[in-house]
């Protein structure tokens, strides 16, 4: 018989087009390792790089609207390693005037025998984690004061400047809108003339070592560190640094995935790529002013 009447062997070649033995399972196997390889790139860029956050309650207003989104950025103050507290290197500390997405820990009451709770997240590692917004207003060893809505930093009181202007809420309700100097920041603030916070109007803090100070832009309706406590600096994710989105919608974040809303709700385009940025004392006095005028400076 001679070779060509005899069938495959071993050693013939594979047919044009025929898949190798196993090669539907490799292709399965690309595809799946293509999208593991993806979600682990992608992990890491939120674990070390930046981290998606949504702006969920009106504590950061003017600043920050409930619905905006945006990014924080990791690489500034050093990424945390995932399940530890030790950082990596990173470019600075934290300033005066940042604003900074930090871990609380945060009881719902949902726990046996413990009321509804908010505490810096190391003082009560038993309790649910959740993501806080707020602006630093004292370093580690300042001394804070809160007089009458006013805050003074190591016995200098901060700056306010008069806008003339108010700002309303969701509820409709008119907020006083004022500029206040943190040092180099020159950032918005709202005060409630109607119902201010029973925590707002005073107090007197000590900063310790290793902790910040925060405090919400919208000064009499912010849960911050007036009522519950200082910040650690291992508990902070990062800086703020831009708004990737922004529409007037509330709720958890399957509400982007939402189709309904990309058609009925809201979108703030003005805001969108915005930087979350403080104006430096030098825009400020460079800004245009009514003739004869210049900032109204309040005492």
């Amino acid at each position: 018989m001679s070779r060509s009447d005899q069938g495959p062997t071993g050693n013939d070649p594979v047919e044009e087009g025929a898949p190798p033995n196993g090669g539907r399972l490799r292709a399965i196997w690309d595809q799946v390792s293509t999208i593991v390889v993806a979600i682990v790139i992608a992990l890491m860029i939120r674990a070390f790089v930046i981290e998606p956050f949504r702006i969920p309650s009106e504590s950061m207003l003017p600043t920050l609207l409930i619905g905006d989104h945006l990014f924080v950025n990791k690489f500034i103050y050093g990424p945390r390693i995932p399940f530890t507290d030790i950082r990596l290197p990173g470019f600075r500390m934290p300033e005066r005037g940042d604003v900074v997405v930090f871990e609380v820990a945060r009881n719902d009451g949902s726990l046996p025998g413990v009321r509804e709770q908010i505490a810096p997240a190391d003082l009560h590692p038993e309790f649910p984690r959740d993501d806080f917004v707020k602006r630093v207003v004292g370093l580690p060893g300042d001394r804070i004061q809160i007089r009458d809505g006013r805050v003074t930093v190591n016995g200098v009181p901060a700056e306010q400047i008069s806008t003339g202007e108010t700002f309303k809420n969701e509820s409709g309700a008119s907020l006083v809108l004022r500029e206040e100097v943190l040092g180099q920041c020159v950032h918005p603030i709202l005060e409630d003339p109607i119902s201010p916070s029973p925590w707002s109007r005073r107090g007197e803090f000590v900063v310790p070592e290793g902790r910040y100070f925060m405090m919400g832009d919208n000064r009499d309706n912010s849960n911050d560190s007036r009522n519950w406590g200082t910040v650690r600096f291992e508990d902070m994710k990062g800086p703020a640094f831009i708004l990737y989105w922004s529409w007037n919608v509330n709720g958890n974040a399957l509400q982007f995935f939402n189709p309904v809303n990309w058609f009925t709700a809201d979108k703030r385009w003005d805001r969108f790529m915005d930087l979350v940025r403080c104006e430096t004392p030098e825009e400020l006095a460079a800004r245009s002013w009514p003739a004869g005028g210049g900032p109204d400076r309040l005492d």
